[in-house]
């Protein structure tokens, strides 16, 4: 039986923590925007943004995956800081690379009205209004993303830009996380049981399973979620 392994392609505040949770309730192993402490058994990666972890090991090896063998999901890929700015999920170089190395990998979209979502950015920390638009970001290049109608021109052609890379393959599919069906359409497509679904980043979710904590989930949502 072929293991499952999942990759999000989503952007920031469009819903990434809510899957991680879900996902990690029914039993998946998933790394989240960073490696954090007690989730991987190698010690260099600790602390490590996934963007940067994919970059290094696509640049020194060609599989974007070789350092992340342990985790069955992949989820919020990019980082944006002064230092640094890293959106693995707008490359089509690297996710080519993906698919060559692991051809078993499902890619999924979590998706979010851009209207909303560029609303949901402007209000979360300083994202919107000092770090998007003071980074190079492909498709929102420096300088530009200072209004919400910016940020959803971008939001829009990135989901356009996944729907026009994964044309007719098998391996995609994308959701909205307003949907009510939604966890009906991951659980069908990703051939697992989701016991629970909500809104991570507000309120409290749903009773843990036993070592959750260890396994890096959070009541609330992390600084890109």
């Amino acid at each position: 039986m072929t293991r499952l392994r999942v990759v999000n392609l989503a952007l920031p505040k469009t819903g990434t923590t809510t899957l991680t949770d879900a996902l990690r309730h029914a039993g998946l192993t998933v790394a989240d925007w960073r490696i954090r402490a007690g989730q991987s058994r190698n010690k260099d990666l600790k602390g490590m943004h996934l963007g940067k972890i994919l970059y290094a090991d696509y640049f020194a090896t060609g599989d974007p995956l070789a350092r992340l063998g342990e985790f069955d999901v992949i989820n919020e890929m990019s980082a944006v800081r002064e230092d640094q700015s890293l959106w693995p999920q707008t490359d089509w170089g690297l996710l080519s690379a993906i698919q060559t190395h692991h051809p078993e990998v499902k890619f999924i979209l979590t998706t979010r009205n851009p209207a909303k979502t560029a609303d949901s950015v402007m209000r979360w920390n300083n994202l919107g209004k000092r770090r998007l638009p003071a980074a190079d970001v492909p498709g929102l290049p420096r300088g530009f993303g200072r209004s919400e109608d910016e940020l959803a021109r971008w939001m829009t052609a990135h989901y356009a830009f996944c729907r026009r890379m994964f044309e007719g393959e098998s391996n995609f599919m994308e959701y909205d996380i307003e949907d009510p069906q939604a966890p009906a359409k991951i659980s069908a497509y990703l051939g697992v049981d989701l016991p629970w679904w909500g809104r991570s980043n507000v309120g409290t979710p749903a009773t843990l399973p036993a070592g959750a904590m260890q396994k890096g989930y959070s009541q609330t949502s992390a600084a890109l979620h």
